[in-house]
């Protein structure tokens, strides 16, 4: 794949086949740099940090004059100006990044109603019933990239395929500001020349136990026994990245999906190796995924922990709970039953609950015994009071006195 700071860029030409690619994938150019810059011209062709000004927080988002550098998001932003010096760190504006997105998306559904948003910043688009529009999917592309770039004021790079983790990939290839298309004939050359990292599903250490074997291409996945694939990497995983391999993804463009998972995580402005405090902490996340289950009227049926120590080490922990369900003690008595089994060495820099595996609520069919009822009804009080007076106005008792303040990180 490209680099992330746009080198080994590739883009068609002007009147490149474009046959049988009628899935597009289209990735605002580091979005939320782009977005300061559109506001505030005189950061244009600078390297810029998204993050907060405290030492101890991490990049949200770097432009690409930056990324040069080898600064990428997650990084933390101490570190990033380490590797670049002359950086501007440009605090983080949410609510203008979301209002950006809309516009995006709008401009998208005005094109074809067929969109799945898989991010802030990032969609398919299924473009095939829309050709007496608006022209072919090349055409239907160019159009894209000309009115983001005139209507919205931002760049961003499409790749056109046949598949979605094709026009994906495509799309990282010709990052930034640029068009690739893949026609359905030229998938399996295309996917041939690529590394097997670039597989969706195939992570650093999949990688590595392929690459011990001599498997360092989807060239390599293709000429190699099924078996000795499924070996290294599992049945299921082995299967997918054997199709995926051979441009076989038979995932349609979802216009409406249920998230896979809701989180909150905080970083702390220093240190914590107090339990006591860190189990609070757990409990006041848990409260707010709960809240935020119910208001999309979602229950998770596995619930996880994050927790990352001083050394940046991270670790995670999953439990599946009996049933599913949307109720905060619940969730944060599994996290803190997680987090009391973990085995802690170091004063710990981060910690996160997610709530995973979920599906629509089934309130509307009350069980005969409900454990949690007086829960429910307590958080209903507390979900009653966020919707009137605003979130924490109402809060446990436990958790007065007890939070940890630091510059944080939204849920996602």
């Amino acid at each position: 794949m490209g680099r992330g700071d746009g080198s080994g860029r590739l883009v068609s030409p002007e009147g490149a086949d474009d046959t049988g690619a009628g899935i597009l994938h289209v990735d605002m150019d580091a979005f939320y740099a782009s977005v300061e810059v559109l506001d505030d011209p005189s950061l244009r062709g600078k390297p810029l940090i998204i993050g907060a000004p405290e030492s101890r927080s991490v990049v949200s988002s770097a432009s690409y004059e930056a990324r040069r550098f080898g600064v990428r998001s997650a990084m933390p932003v101490s570190q990033a100006l380490r590797l670049c010096p002359t950086a501007l760190v440009v605090p983080p504006r949410f609510p203008r990044y979301a209002e950006l997105s809309a516009e995006v998306m709008a401009l998208f559904r005005d094109i074809t109603p067929l969109v799945e948003p898989l991010s802030i910043d990032e969609a398919f688009l299924d473009v095939r019933g829309v050709r007496r529009l608006w022209g072919s999917p090349g055409d239907v592309a160019r159009l894209l990239r000309t009115r983001v770039r005139e209507e919205v004021g931002l760049p961003c790079s499409v790749g056109a395929a046949a598949t979605k983790h094709v026009a994906k990939m495509a799309s990282t290839l010709s990052k930034p500001d640029g068009l690739l298309i893949v026609p359905e004939a030229a998938t399996g050359r295309f996917l041939a020349g690529r590394r097997a990292s670039d597989l969706w599903g195939v992570g650093p250490k999949a990688t590595d136990a392929l690459g011990a074997r001599g498997i360092r291409t989807v060239a390599d996945i293709i000429d190699t026994p099924a078996a000795v694939i499924d070996r290294v990497l599992g049945a299921s995983l082995g299967l997918r990245v054997r199709q995926l391999a051979r441009g076989i993804d038979p995932r349609e463009v979802e216009t409406t999906r249920v998230e896979k998972s809701v989180g909150h995580e905080e970083t702390f402005a220093a240190d914590i190796d107090d339990p006591v405090v860190l189990r609070v902490e757990l409990r006041r996340l848990a409260d707010r995924v709960g809240a935020r289950l119910r208001e999309h009227g979602w229950e998770a049926a596995t619930v996880s922990i994050k927790v990352r120590f001083s050394d940046f080490g991270t670790v995670t922990r999953a439990q599946t709970l009996p049933e599913p369900t949307a109720v905060g003690q619940r969730i944060g008595a599994a996290a803190i039953e997680l987090f009391d089994a973990l085995e802690r060495p170091l004063p710990i820099r981060l910690i996160g609950v997610r709530a995973e595996k979920l599906s629509a609520s089934a309130n509307a069919l009350p069980a005969l015994w409900d454990d949690d009822e007086d829960w429910r009804r307590v958080e209903g009080v507390l979900d009653g009071a966020a919707a009137r007076f605003g979130r924490g106005s109402i809060t446990r008792a436990t958790l007065l006195g007890g939070q940890v303040k630091g510059p944080g990180k939204a849920g996602q």
